[in-house]
């Protein structure tokens, strides 16, 4: 059985309007943690719910989608903003 999971990198949007990057292999599962789960979702998280995902590219594997949250989080806000922007226009997210 090879290992060829899909990697994400991820941006969410918590309700104070920030954003939190993060990596996963299942996006929807990973959003329900942040939302439900006080162990599983990320300490910062925990108290900036709901979140609702923001942004999201696929990556071939763990060490380029972790190599990518790298990225995302040197970014200055508004670089950020923007790529949430490009991502529900592209996304038609409503």
């Amino acid at each position: 059985m090879s290992n060829t999971k899909t990697w994400f990198t991820y941006l969410l949007r918590c309700a104070d309007n920030s954003l939190y990057a993060g990596v996963t292999t299942d996006l929807n599962r990973r959003i329900d943690e942040h939302n439900h789960s006080n162990k599983l979702g990320a300490k910062y998280t925990r108290v900036r719910r709901p979140v609702k995902l923001a942004y999201a590219e696929k990556n071939s594997d763990r060490q380029s989608a972790c190599r990518r949250e790298y990225v995302v989080r040197k970014l200055s806000k508004s670089k950020k903003e923007q790529l949430t922007q490009e991502f529900q226009l592209n996304n038609v997210i409503k």
